[in-house]
């Protein structure tokens, strides 16, 4: 466990923000070039950094697929909800804005604690993640990320996901980003859009995005709104490749973290309501 502590001393009842990182990843590294580091200066706000070691996976992924690893009190799932509840009372934070996001492994990873803790979490984020529910095993996840679920329901998708925790009745389920680039190599991009109508389901969202804009070239920005309130968005990104999305000024790109004209970042703070959206 590291954490980023900004300079400027959170103040009591701040959010926090829990950042995961990718196969091969380094936790600091990667929260300092995706642009996390500056915007927790910028706005105050302290981050956790679980670190995946080589004890646990040989290439440092999260084990985002395990049952022994992603289910509700156990493995790597209950290790970082521990994290969560010792920088909670550390900082003195809001335990009604925590949040969570991941790339990749990463990505998959925030997806299955935002199903295993749905009360823990406010929000999350997933970048060029998968689906809760998508494989058990080593084999099954690495074909699922080539090659997409072509028979899932949105009804099986949403099912998947109520099997991981206690029965909710009408608490509401995180809201939830999620960003693809279109020419992903590592991970077919289809899993996004199944993703995307698997926390819709759960939200009760209809089938068809409630709007559907291009705010800029580079992205197609897709939401679906449950009275009123955006509860799942989609960014699609058609010229990047398998990464973090990164615009100038905030983050650097370097492996896995692509300079792609939109600040993921910034985009996902302001859904999340903790800042706003700006490129």
């Amino acid at each position: 466990m590291l954490v980023f502590h900004p300079r400027r001393k959170p103040q009591t009842g701040a959010p926090l923000i829990v950042v995961l990182h990718g196969c091969g990843q380094d936790g600091a590294d990667f929260a300092a070039q995706t642009g996390w580091i500056m915007m927790a200066e910028e706005l105050g706000i302290p981050l956790v950094l679980p670190v995946q070691v080589t004890a646990n996976h040989r290439n440092r992924c999260f084990n985002w697929y395990r049952p022994m690893d992603v289910g509700r009190g156990q493995g790597e799932a209950l290790s970082i909800r521990q994290m969560v509840r010792h920088a909670s009372r550390e900082f003195g934070s809001d335990r009604r804005r925590v949040f969570i996001l991941g790339l990749s492994a990463g990505g998959a990873m925030a997806a299955a604690m935002l199903a295993a803790y749905p009360a823990v979490f406010a929000a999350g984020a997933v970048v060029a993640g998968m689906p809760v529910g998508a494989a058990s095993t080593s084999p099954m996840a690495l074909l699922r990320m080539h090659r997409a679920d072509p028979f899932s329901t949105r009804i099986g998708l949403a099912a998947a996901v109520r099997a991981r925790t206690a029965p909710r009745g009408h608490q509401p389920w995180p809201r939830l980003s999620i960003w693809q680039g279109e020419r992903d190599r590592t991970v077919d991009p289809e899993n996004a859009e199944i993703l995307a109508a698997q926390w819709a389901e759960l939200h009760g969202c209809a089938h068809e995005p409630s709007s559907e804009t291009t705010p800029i070239p580079q992205a197609r920005h897709r939401v679906w709104a449950r009275r009123g309130v955006a509860a799942v968005e989609l960014w699609t990104l058609p010229e990047m490749g398998h990464g973090f999305p990164i615009a100038a000024g905030l983050g650097r790109a370097g492996p896995w973290v692509l300079e792609a004209g939109v600040s993921a970042v910034r985009h996902i703070t302001a859904f999340w309501g903790i800042a706003v959206g700006r490129d």
